[in-house]
């Protein structure tokens, strides 16, 4: 009788367990709304791209997973990946001081809503969607794993003449 009732509690434990995990986002305070987090490695394929999860900020989710892709292709080619796996190329593309500024009518182009960045990243892993997002009255910040393809981009920029091979 005490076995049948300590396999009972375990069984009710063990079905807590495993209802609590497959809870959805994680809502954090209101002030992380508002925080700045670092784009970081996760991994990188054979076809050299990167798998990174980076941060986006904006209005409603759709906006702020956009933003999150703009931000992981911008790391990529300005500031490099430093944080996560050692795994990603932690150099930048662009190696020049001020790029952003002295290219800035490209890359107002480039990254335009719609634009072209949209070609070299891609969000096929759509439900690796970070659990935890932050919320306030005005602004959503949600971390979105993302493929970048590095090895297309440094192409297109070579051959637009922005860097040289």
């Amino acid at each position: 009788m005490k076995l049948k009732n300590i396999i009972t509690i375990g069984l009710f434990l063990v079905g807590i367990f495993m209802v609590s995990s497959c809870r959805t986002n994680t809502i954090v305070s209101e002030e992380y709304a508002f925080m700045t987090f670092e784009t970081e490695c996760l991994g990188i394929e054979l076809d050299g791209s990167q798998t990174l999860r980076a941060w986006g900020k904006g209005k409603d989710k759709a906006d702020a997973i956009e933003q999150a892709k703009k931000n992981a292709l911008r790391d990529v080619i300005f500031k490099g990946i430093t944080s996560g796996s050692g795994e990603c190329n932690k150099r930048a593309l662009i190696l020049e001081v001020n790029a952003q500024e002295k290219y800035e009518y490209y890359f107002n182009v480039f990254f335009r809503d719609g634009g072209e960045y949209t070609k070299y990243v891609t969000n096929e892993d759509e439900n690796l969607t970070s659990r935890v997002k932050a919320k306030s009255s005005t602004q959503q910040n949600y971390g979105v794993v993302v493929r970048v393809k590095r090895a297309e981009l440094r192409q297109r920029l070579i051959d637009d003449n922005i860097i040289k091979p």
